[in-house]
């Protein structure tokens, strides 16, 4: 089978198109293939060595998998033929990835391959960061930076849906229009404007009471100026290479928290409380409250393109190889 293959930690040049065997499902498990595979800014980091427990070279990165079941281990109660997509771990850059029954979501007919490859980590962390880490409440503000991305798309339909306050950052006009529409109360580009100043004048000085934050680094410290005295800010990622650090000291006399979240290990540790999400959405989905943005696809063999594309900040919702 065709795969995409990490050769060495570095640039986008590591990812390599090559021939490799094909797995056998192990009891427990499923073969899938791979129709559409999610590609998400962990996987970038992976790619760079920067990645907390990361792969190490050489490895097949992807998270994501949808496509047909084509093969099923012992044990399992599937049968091939079903649309499936499924938070694989890693390998799914593939034409055939295995991955533990456990781990499947079924497909309804009315959505395509590329769309379900964007759904679960962008609307499970989204839901988890909103509701259950976050606790948000339906009078509540919140502010998604990366309002445009694909954890920020979900995370504005589902805060839109809460009947909440939104704010949002993108960095052109065009991504906060995608965004607006996708039901954002307050725009802000933020390479033209502050977005402490705009949060400051629209919620008279009081702040936000959540924030999101996938992007680390000066935004975070940004973030935590925009929130609220006893607001929380939930960290889900670290897009711009910076560690963020909060002052425990200015938490303390602020009464801000700070609340991490990380989708892999929560599904490890807390799966109940991850996946207890899944019949909403899927009901919302089905019901078309809620759409899963799929801004562009690639070929796999041009997933170094889709690495370049994603890292030069062009992309809008969920980016998608097509094996």
């Amino acid at each position: 089978m065709k795969s995409i293959v990490v050769t060495e930690y570095g640039s986008s040049d590591a990812l390599e198109l090559r021939e490799t065997e094909t797995p056998e499902p192990a009891p427990g498990e499923v073969r899938i293939a791979v129709e559409a595979a999610g590609i998400n800014f962990a996987d970038i980091m992976q790619r760079r060595g920067t990645y907390r427990d990361g792969p190490e070279p050489t490895y097949t990165p992807g998270m994501e998998a949808a496509g047909t079941i084509d093969a099923v281990g012992e044990g399992v109660d599937r049968e091939v033929g079903e649309r499936v997509v499924a938070m694989t771990g890693g390998g799914a850059y593939a034409e055939y990835v295995t991955t533990p029954a456990p781990t499947l979501f079924d497909v309804p007919e009315s959505m395509s391959f590329a769309e379900a490859a964007g759904f679960p980590v962008q609307f499970l962390t989204a839901y988890n960061c909103l509701h259950e880490w976050g606790g948000l409440d339906d009078d509540e503000r919140v502010l998604i930076q990366a309002a445009a991305g694909g954890v920020g798309t979900a995370a504005v339909q589902l805060a839109s849906h809460a009947g909440v306050e939104t704010f949002g950052t993108a960095s052109t006009e065009e991504k906060l229009d995608l965004a607006a529409d996708l039901g954002l109360d307050h725009g802000i580009q933020y390479t033209e404007e502050d977005f402490r100043e705009v949060v400051a004048d629209e919620t008279d000085g009081a702040g936000v009471d959540l924030v999101l934050d996938g992007v680390g680094g000066e935004t975070f410290e940004r973030s935590l100026d925009a929130l609220a005295d006893f607001g929380r800010l939930v960290t889900y990622g670290a897009a711009s290479g910076d560690a963020a650090a909060a002052d425990p000291t200015r938490l303390l006399f602020e009464n801000k928290s700070v609340i991490g979240f990380h989708l892999g290990s929560a599904m490890q540790q807390r799966p109940e409380s991850i996946l207890g999400s899944v019949p909403e959405l899927s009901e919302l989905l089905a019901a078309g409250e809620l759409d899963v943005v799929v801004g562009e696809t690639f070929d796999l063999e041009d997933a170094a393109a889709a690495h370049e594309y994603i890292e030069a900040r062009k992309s809008s919702g969920k980016v998608v190889l097509e094996p």
